[in-house]
């Protein structure tokens, strides 16, 4: 199944968006290592060179579910600032989070449901005897649009495509941006404690207890 991941240091600091540089580099390796595809949506890059803001990818693959259990939460960095030597703080925390897949809505003459009608004038009244005017519904979505705005009927009907077309991809920016609001609002989610998983040293070693995924399919 495809997921879409992104990996965000919310609103950390410099230090958290190395983490993130860090932690793709090793969520990478291992998806590699399970043979599972991606694809780089988009990146946000840092402050500094080497460092990432966020990076949001596409997961493909049967397994995805299963590996994305020792990932999806928060991941701490378990170090001392490289940018801020005098800094006390030590522990730094970013985010792994699932955005839910909003697929682009096509469109299709194919899909579309057209029917005629006399055109109406002011009061409901008929001005044409013959169906020029053209009501066009998109199946999928079910959004439908009205022309009469010509006395050929195969002009009202060009005119109603490109309006339903206009509808459809109004549908598809909005849904764009609901998903980015909802990536905003997982910024705002990155919270401290009970981590996912914990790195440390600039090395960026492992420091947590092998509940791998691969590991897990060995065991069972």
């Amino acid at each position: 199944m495809d997921k879409l991941i992104q990996i965000t240091s919310g609103r950390g600091p410099l230090e958290c968006q190395w983490v993130v540089a860090k932690v793709l580099k090793v969520f990478l390796e291992e998806i590699k290592q399970e043979k599972i595809q991606y694809e780089i949506i988009h990146r946000e890059n840092g402050d500094e060179n080497l460092t990432l803001k966020s990076v949001t990818l596409l997961l493909k693959g049967k397994d995805t579910s299963g590996f994305l259990k020792n990932w999806l939460g928060s991941i701490c960095w378990s170090g001392r600032s490289t940018f801020r030597k005098l800094h006390k703080r030590s522990n730094w925390f970013i985010g792994i989070f699932e955005i839910e897949n909003t697929h682009e809505v096509g469109f299709s003459e194919k899909d579309i449901q057209f029917q005629t009608t006399r055109s109406q004038g002011s009061g409901g009244q008929n001005v044409n005897k013959v169906n020029t005017a053209v009501r066009a519904t998109h199946i999928p979505t079910g959004i439908s649009v009205f022309a009469q705005d010509s006395r050929s009927q195969l002009e009202n009907k060009k005119l109603s495509v490109m309006r339903l077309k206009e509808k459809v991809m109004e549908l598809n920016i909005q849904q764009m941006a609901n998903r980015m609001q909802e990536t905003w609002t997982h910024y705002l989610q990155v919270q401290r404690g009970n981590p996912i998983r914990t790195f440390s040293g600039t090395d960026f070693k492992h420091n947590y207890k092998d509940k791998s995924f691969k590991k897990n399919k060995e065991q069972s």
